[in-house]
């Protein structure tokens, strides 16, 4: 088996991520030999996991990398949303294969053309949208694709982002506006909306939503509320949102944003508080979350309506936990998720009944750890099919290849559109004829 050699343009939480597993577990089947970033530490990290670490290349920004001769089999994109369709098509110009963050694109025309190119230069394009190897859908999809449920007429499904993760990334973080990134809905839930396509099957040809940003504003603020936490507020003790929670309970966020931490990480410990304090003091994390300059909406609900028929709803919402759905087949319905899986003594990830018995069987499903834990081992799946994946002569054979991944990206830009607009979007049913609805 000869080896896949990896660079990586973008160098944050999910790009080591992605490396670190492959790695670690993977280590006959890839080696890491450059990377790209204008924090060099964050490049830096990387060089630790390459075979012959004296021969790792660091550029200071995709620009750089992408003006040598290729380097690698692979490149990893795991730059920030508005920073994808750059150097995607300049890295496929030059002859690698993609391994892309998602979103693919802030906009769906850049959506339409980059799967356009990839198919021309006959490159493999794989987005990761790891819950397509997740074992939990993994398992959810076998079950539809038999015939167990029947036909599919509808599906439920829901991501409760929760609390602190939606402040930490929708209120303070990156996330935040629509206008630097992307639509929320984009962002956070193309993943649900790629699972919905892949469970079902059949184009989507309408949809509607509904949502609004409701509760991290400034009406919502309590009296007396500083711009900042570290400003000394006086709702510390029982505010869910104190910033200064990452000193405690959620320090595990620090790491994807704040490179002190990052750095003492690697060096087998935690930055000093004082360090952390005089961060947050500046950073847009230490900031108060009703006084923010977001726009992302708090709860979003999205109706989709497909060729076959079938119909599916997508509920997204900032003040919940963990991914439910609930699949409606002629001959039977399947339920599961965060919801079935922290049920007290119930040891099951998803419940099927069967309509003409009335049984219902219970089923457990086993995660590989590594990776974000929200993913359910979607992180380490994927990684797990990197090479195989990578290697197979059909590019759109690829599980998550960004040909299947489109439907799914555009069904949540209509939904974006759906839900400001206050109408229905009509999408055609070739993926390829969809426009951005600009005004109703």
């Amino acid at each position: 088996m000869s080896k896949r050699t990896l660079a990586a343009i973008g160098c944050g939480g999910r790009t080591y991520t992605y490396v670190s597993l492959a790695m670690t577990h993977w280590r006959d089947r890839f080696d890491i030999v450059a990377a790209a970033d204008p924090i060099r530490e964050r490049a830096e990290r990387l060089r630790s996991f390459a075979h012959t670490p004296a021969s790792f290349r660091v550029f200071e920004n995709d620009n750089a990398l992408l003006a040598e001769e290729r380097l690698a089999d692979i490149m990893i994109i795991g730059t920030q949303d508005t920073h994808h369709v750059q150097p995607c098509l300049a890295a496929m110009q030059k002859g690698y294969d993609i391994l892309l963050e998602k979103p693919i694109a802030t906009r769906p025309a850049d959506i339409l053309m980059l799967a356009d190119t990839a198919r021309r230069l006959g490159r493999r394009v794989m987005v990761c949208h790891v819950l397509r190897y997740a074992p939990f859908y993994d398992q959810v999809k076998q079950c539809v694709d038999s015939g167990q449920l029947g036909e599919i007429r509808s599906i439920h499904a829901s991501e409760g982002v929760g609390p602190w993760h939606f402040a930490h990334s929708y209120v303070r973080g990156h996330w935040r506006r629509s206008d630097t990134s992307c639509p929320m809905i984009v962002a956070k839930s193309c993943h649900d909306t790629d699972i919905l396509a892949w469970l079902i099957g059949d184009p989507c040809i309408s949809v509607a939503s509904v949502g609004s940003l409701s509760h991290f504003r400034a009406a919502c603020a309590p009296v007396g509320a500083p711009a900042r936490c570290t400003d000394g507020c006086p709702h510390a003790d029982t505010c869910p949102y104190n910033a200064l929670q990452y000193l405690t309970a959620q320090r595990k966020w620090l790491a994807y944003v704040c490179d002190r931490e990052q750095d003492h990480l690697d060096r087998g410990g935690a930055a000093p508080d004082a360090e952390i304090r005089e961060w947050l003091q500046q950073a847009p994390w230490g900031r108060c979350v009703y006084r923010c300059d977001n726009d992302a909406p708090d709860h979003q609900t999205a109706q989709f309506q497909f060729a076959g028929g079938q119909t599916a709803t997508l509920t997204v919402t900032a003040f919940d936990d963990g991914r439910n759905i609930e699949i409606c087949g002629t001959r039977g319905v399947l339920r599961g998720g965060h919801a079935l899986r922290h049920r007290a003594g119930l040891d099951a990830d998803y419940m099927i009944t069967d309509h003409a018995t009335v049984n219902t069987t219970y089923h457990r499903v086993d995660e590989q750890s590594g990776g974000y834990d929200g993913h359910g081992g979607g992180d380490y799946g994927l990684v797990s099919q990197l090479y195989d994946e990578m290697t197979q002569p059909d590019p759109m054979a690829i599980r998550a290849s960004i040909h299947r991944a489109v439907e799914g990206h555009l069904m949540a830009f209509a939904a974006e559109a759906a839900r400001l607009h206050g109408r229905t979007i009509e999408m055609s049913g070739r993926m390829g004829m969809w426009s951005d609805p600009g005004s109703p």
